[in-house]
């Protein structure tokens, strides 16, 4: 699959499924642990994953790998501990505002432009988002807002870093510095909370940690192969995924704006889905 704009629609459902876990553990398990356990579990299968497929560490570049370590690290503290507060589709709204973030660093630090295509389909996306977030009736959550837009800012941060490091490095090596790094940083934040998880506890904490190291695998892979504004529009289908576990296990039932905002943005994202895939065979057939 070379199409990063599906890749990237496949991560959003899998990180989807990740949230309802972390929002059904997360009544009796402290965020950080959550992290703790879903980073070091990822950390361990990703290396058996790079010894298996033959992926050295690299000797240089470093310092950059730490710094998208760090950033994905923030965002998973922020953003777990804004599903652990607030609605699940609340915490999916305000993570979901990524991409203004991603515009602004992707422009300043890798010099990137949109295109006009995915202009042209931005104010559909633009339009689904804010029949989603419903700001006329939107109520605030004071500090718990606020963190959960930082969650957004350091998501946007990793992105930008991901697409910069992609040049150079493996999607495996990637993964891994920014698992480890946040298995690390979340140590010292629950050493004096930590929780014994029961049986039924520690296999949702298993299934988080298998669940999002292969949306994080799908997602990196999606940035290696397509733009940072794209991918980023393109996740904007994690709230309507998000929605529909709502729905499924707590019975929110989404209103008509709900419903009409998740049109816009599947539609988006399956009309950039299409506009590069014809440019992928339009390049095909220049090359025979």
């Amino acid at each position: 699959m070379k199409n990063g704009v599906i890749l990237a629609i496949l991560s959003s459902l899998i990180f989807s499924i990740m949230n309802a876990l972390v929002k059904a553990v997360s009544l009796s398990i402290p965020s950080a642990e959550v992290v703790f356990f879903r980073s070091i579990i990822g950390t361990v299968i990703i290396y058996f994953m790079m010894r298996q497929s033959k992926v050295a560490f690299s000797t240089k570049g470093v310092p950059m790998l730490a710094v998208r370590g760090v950033l994905g690290a923030l965002y998973l503290l922020a953003y777990f501990y804004t599903i652990s507060k607030i609605p699940l589709a609340d915490a999916s709204i305000l993570a979901h505002l990524s991409p203004f973030f991603a515009i602004i660093l992707s422009t300043l630090f890798l010099k990137e432009r949109m295109s006009q295509k995915v202009l042209f389909l931005l104010p559909l996306v633009i339009l689904g988002a804010i029949l989603l977030v419903k700001p006329f009736n939107y109520s605030t959550y004071s500090i718990y807002a606020f963190i959960g837009i930082l969650s957004a800012l350091f998501a946007a941060g990793a992105a930008t870093s991901i697409r910069y490091l992609s040049k150079k490095h493996h999607s495996y090596e990637i993964v891994f510095y920014f698992l480890a790094t946040a298995a690390l940083v979340s140590i010292p934040l629950m050493w004096n909370n930590f929780v014994i998880p029961t049986p039924l506890e520690l296999f949702f904490l298993v299934c988080i940690g298998v669940v999002s190291l292969l949306g994080q695998i799908f997602l990196t892979k999606a940035f290696t192969h397509e733009n940072v504004i794209v991918v980023e529009i393109t996740r904007y289908i994690g709230i309507v995924f998000n929605a529909m576990w709502g729905f499924l296990f707590w019975l929110e039932v989404p209103d008509m704006l709900t419903i009409l905002g998740g049109a816009c943005i599947i539609t988006a994202c399956i009309s950039l889905s299409r506009k590069k895939q014809s440019s992928i065979e339009r390049k095909v057939r220049l090359a025979k």
